[in-house]
């Protein structure tokens, strides 16, 4: 009867055991920073504001599709830091590379010119050996002008198998993104008027 009854006890203790066992991989969607020689400098910075993120996958964990209904969140998989943080620092590490200029969110003026721009993530779909894929509906706004282009953009990036595949594709996904949106600045920065990029 003694040994009975501490046998629903001993079981949890072995399964929260193997759960401890098995230690989480944490990623991030911020890119290496890139070495080589410094492009000139934009005459112009640009301000990113925090990027909204769809509430389904607003997660510590990683959450991929499954079939065409199904979503699971990974719970071994996680993110080094909140989705929308991930995002943005992400884009604004890219953008501050394609447009040679400074993320100047926060700081105070310096006499340049500056842009305003905002994202919002519609879909940030993750299917591993599959694709992964970002849809976003963004703008660039001149703040010492009347000049504004809001634009839509869809990228879908093939991945190979495993978690460390689907994040670099979402890398990559999240880089094309910031390459349309840096064609935008560009001109509107040069007091042009350009129309939104057309999908590859």
């Amino acid at each position: 009867m003694i040994r009975t009854r501490y046998l629903p006890a001993a079981s949890l203790v072995l399964a929260l055991a193997s759960c401890a066992s098995q230690p989480a991989h944490y990623y991030t969607l911020v890119p290496p920073a890139q070495a080589g020689q410094p492009a000139p400098a934009a005459p112009f910075q640009f301000e990113l504001l925090p990027v909204g993120i769809p509430a389904q996958v607003d997660q510590p964990q990683l959450v991929i599709r499954q079939g065409g209904q199904g979503a699971v969140p990974l719970g071994g998989e996680r993110w080094i830091a909140p989705l929308a943080d991930e995002v943005r620092g992400a884009l604004s590490a890219d953008l501050a590379q394609a447009l040679h200029a400074q993320d100047a969110t926060g700081l105070p003026g310096d006499g340049k010119s500056r842009l305003r721009i905002k994202v919002d993530l519609r879909r940030f779909d993750s299917a591993p050996g599959d694709y992964a894929l970002v849809d976003a509906a963004w703008s660039v706004r001149q703040l010492q002008g009347d000049a504004m282009l809001a634009c839509t953009s869809q990228v879908r990036e093939p991945v190979g198998p495993g978690y460390d595949a689907l994040v670099e594709g979402h890398q990559h996904a999240l880089a094309a993104l910031a390459g349309q949106i840096a064609q935008v600045a560009h001109a509107i920065a040069a007091g042009q008027a350009p129309p939104c990029p057309v999908a590859p």
